[in-house]
Parts: C-alpha cells; structure tokens; sequence
C-alpha cells in the first residue's frame, strides 16, 4: 500500500530548525502557524490510500512492485501522460488548486531531470548516478519535496558573484572526498513546513567565474546547519475555518533557507562546478517543462474553483438573470476553457523525448503568458460581481453565537438563493480567496512563479514554431516582385496584367 497520512506525519516529525515571530519551532507539525496546512499535505496521502482511488492515482514501483503515487510515473505515451495528469487533476481538487507547490510539483522537476538522464551522464557519471538513485528513493519513499532555486534579491542589477557578500546565494564554500559544504542564502523556499527534503539548485542565469553558485543538491530538511526563516502565518491570523476557510487549511508557508556550512554527501549532488549545466538541467531536457506542465494542471483546477465561486455570488445576489452579468459569466467560462483546452493540447501535441512522452513545450509556454496575465483580471472580474458583499459581513463565527447578533444577521444578510449563514459563508469564503492576505500572496504567486513576464515571455520566443510563421510570409512574398516596365510582375509563377490607365484619365 502506498503511503497515508499517518505515516506522512510521523516523517515530519524530525527536529529541523524552522523560525518563526522570533523563535525556534520545536513541533512545527502541531505548532498553529503551520498545522492546517500540514494536514491538508496529509489527506493527499490519505487520499491515495483509500480503495476507491488506488488505481487512478498510484502504480507500482519499478523497483520494488509497491505502489506509489503518479507524480512518479514517467509516461511513455499520450495515454499515460493523460493517466498521470488526471491523478494530479485529483489532488488538486482537494485544495481547490491553493497547494501550488504540492507533492506533486517538484517531484515532477525531478521526473524530468531523470528523462534527462543523458545530460547528466555527459556532465559526469558520478552525478548521473546520484540523480537515478535519489529519483529511485523518493520514488519509492513517496517523498514530498520541494526546492529552493533562486538567490536572495538584494542588488538585482548584479549576478550572484558580485554582491557585497560572497556567500549572500547559497554556494559551495567546501568539498573533500565526502562531498560539498553549502553557505548562503535560498529562496521562494514554499511548503518547507511540509515538506521532507529541498532541492537547491540555481534557475537564474550564472556566468563564468561563478562556478560556485552552480550546483544541485538534495538536502534533508533537518539537515545540520540548515535554518528555516518563515514568512508570517496567515494561518496563524486565521480566526476559525468558517471565517478564513482557505487561509485555514491551505497556507503552504513560504521560507528563506540559510544554510550555515551544510555538508551535502557526493550521492545527493548532481551538478556542480559548471554553470553552463546549471542552466542545462532546466531547459535543454524535460525539467522545467515537465514540472510547468504540473502548474497549469493545478492552475486549471484553481481557475474553475473560481468560476464556480463567480457564479455562486451572482445566484446569491439575485443577478444571474441579468443579461451582462450572463455575459461577464461567459466571457470568465470561456476564458477557464481556454486554460483547460491549452492543458488538453500540451498532453495532444506532445512528444517522444527518447522513450518518454512529454507535453508540448510551445503550448506550455503559451499557457504561462497567458495564465500570468488572467489571474488578476479574473480576481478583479470577480470583485466587480461581488460588489460590497465581500466587505459587511459579521467580524467573526462568534457574532451568529450571540442570539441578539444572530437575528440581526438574519434580517440583514438575506439572498434568494441561501440562508443567511449560507450567505455568509460564501462570501467569508470569497473574501479569502480574492482579498485577505492569503489571497493577496497567491495573486504574487500565479504572477511570478514560473518567473517574471518577461522570462515566461521569453520561453514563449524561445519555444514557438517560428520557421512555419515565417514560411507563411515567405511563401506569399514569393508570389510577387517589383514589375517590369511594361505593367508585368517579374515573378513567373504569378503572372498579373496591370491595366494600363492612360495619363490624365480619371
């Protein structure tokens, strides 16, 4: 059987030195700043045990013939890549699409790493060698990772060589015989209050004389010297579920990782000393569009909560049989369907790369430009159709206690769809997921995830088809030229008579 939540959280339990509001975290999994959160992370792992859905969302091990969860599987064809995404399609129903970094996202990144296994083999067959065998062991350990891949901002118009502290970006301080030693800093480390092992690595661009900074390592969340600052807990600011019922249950903490001399073992490395393949292991094999691929399926699950919720807020206001507002509903399906059709044509328009199947890399990419842009439009499209509602609703789940209160709610907050308590409820619901803190941070975090615009902007230029848009033009441009004297195009496969008008003519 693969793994539940029980045993997700016993695996938590581990000693790491995570820091929040000025002090040490000594049980983090219980600690109220991190706790929902954790136990969402845990019904995942209780969903993929449960009989009903075993089939659908884990196959067995390679190795060892136990099953394990299809964030693992590494598809051969279109039809197992569709398998794969309707397994993560599921977890993402279960938070609605707010776990951006679920079990699932850097697992897919380390999938695609090990599709490109002939990369790390030419980079060296130590590391290529380290990469199958972590891909193998937290495969079959079900391991819920994430990573740290991009260097403090401080000064941003300099590389990470040239900041006023040498180690301000995490970089290899040390290394002997048994492996690197690791200073610095990492970040958006998000879900580390969650997860059990970091993948650090370099996705920004480095330079020759910056070999330092470029290498990848698997590192333990407990690992000696490792300390874990934590953004403020919206969770913790939660006041119950009914009134911040997002912020409650799906607050993946976000983290700054410093890492004070940590010593990283040879078999947990896989690029070093070399920022040409730093840059390598995310573009020139299935990494980054593999685990990009994982988001839009996320963010296509999170698009159609949203939808959902529109529609709720116009059925609660009685506005849903006005004609602009069946057309402001129409124009967010279609643009949700869109999201979803570009899902759907990744997975059709896919490739072999070697023996595995992988999403088309132009259509992915698309989708990131896009997706960046839509979220706020969509969120403020929201607000526009919710009006004041989200604002005067009662402070708190202790006003309906009073029974004074609770009769003045009654009177107050009325709907031809629902109670008032119903009524409440869905726009306490909305407020959380278009403008409390928590639903601030994931504007930021569908914005900026996969990078700024324009990042995502390039690898749209970097991925397009250009030789067939050109061609087009080519083509037509081909089919004529300057004419001759006499009125007659000097193109001969398209003849065209100009009719001579005689000068002075009309």
């Amino acid at each position: 059987m693969p793994k539940d939540g029980k045993e997700y959280l016993e695996s938590l339990h581990d000693g790491r030195q995570l820091y929040i509001d000025g002090a040490l975290v000594r049980n983090h999994v219980d600690h109220p700043a991190f706790r929902g959160s954790i136990l969402s992370s845990a019904a995942l792992y209780d969903y993929q045990r449960q009989p009903e859905n075993l089939d659908r969302m884990t196959f067995k091990s390679p190795r060892t013939g136990d099953r394990v969860n299809r964030m693992w599987q590494l598809p051969s064809s279109y039809a197992e890549l569709v398998e794969r995404r309707k397994a993560l399609e599921s977890w993402a129903n279960l938070s609605c699409g707010f776990l951006g970094r679920s079990p699932d996202h850097v697992a897919s990144a380390l999938s695609g790493m090990y599709m490109g296994m002939d990369l790390f083999q030419f980079h060296g067959a130590k590391f290529a060698k380290a990469l199958s065998d972590y891909y193998e062991y937290a495969r079959d350990n079900d391991l819920y990772l994430t990573y740290a891949i991009v260097n403090p901002q401080a000064d941003r118009s300099r590389s990470a060589g040239d900041q006023a502290l040498e180690f301000l970006a995490a970089g290899v301080v040390d290394e002997d015989d048994d492996g690197i030693t690791i200073k610095g800093a990492k970040m958006l480390a998000t879900g580390c209050p969650m997860a059990n092992e970091v993948m650090v690595a370099s996705i920004q661009p480095l330079k020759a004389g910056e070999e330092k900074y470029s290498f990848t390592a698997m590192v333990p969340l407990n690992a000696e010297g490792l300390k874990i600052l934590s953004r403020k807990s919206y969770e913790a600011s939660a006041v119950s579920k009914f009134d911040n019922p997002l912020s409650f249950s799906f607050d993946e903490n976000d983290s700054v990782l410093y890492f004070d001399e940590v010593k990283v073992p040879w078999e947990r490395v896989f690029v070093h000393n070399d920022v040409q393949m730093a840059a390598a292991q995310w573009h020139s094999i299935p990494t980054h569009a593999y685990q990009n691929y994982q988001c839009q399926i996320r963010f296509s699950v999170k698009m159609r909560f949203l939808l959902g919720l529109a529609r709720k807020i116009c059925e609660a206001n009685g506005i849903i049989g006005i004609p602009p507002v069946r057309e402001t509903l129409g124009q967010m399906a279609a643009e949700v369907s869109m999201v979803e059709g570009l899902v759907e044509s990744m997975e059709i328009a896919g490739s072999l790369y070697g023996k595995y199947y992988v999403p088309n890399s132009q259509r992915l990419y698309a989708a990131s430009v896009l997706t960046q842009q839509l979220y706020p439009k969509f969120l403020h499209t929201l607000r526009e159709l919710a009006g004041g509602g989200m604002i005067m609703l009662p402070s708190s789940v202790a006003d309906f206690a009073d029974p004074q209160i609770s009769e003045l709610i009654e009177r107050t907050q009325l709907s031809p769809a629902t109670d008032s308590v119903g009524r409440v409820k869905l726009f306490k619901l909305a407020w959380d997921a278009v403008g409390s803190e928590f639903g601030s941070r994931h504007v930021q975090y569908e914005m900026f995830y996969s990078g700024a615009n324009m990042v995502t902007r390039g690898h749209a230029f970097r991925a397009y088809d250009w030789d067939k848009a050109v061609a087009l033009v080519d083509n037509v441009m081909a089919s004529y030229d300057l004419p001759d004297t006499n009125g007659t195009s000097r193109n001969t496969d398209f003849i065209v008579e100009r009719e001579r008008v005689p000068h002075g003519a009309d």
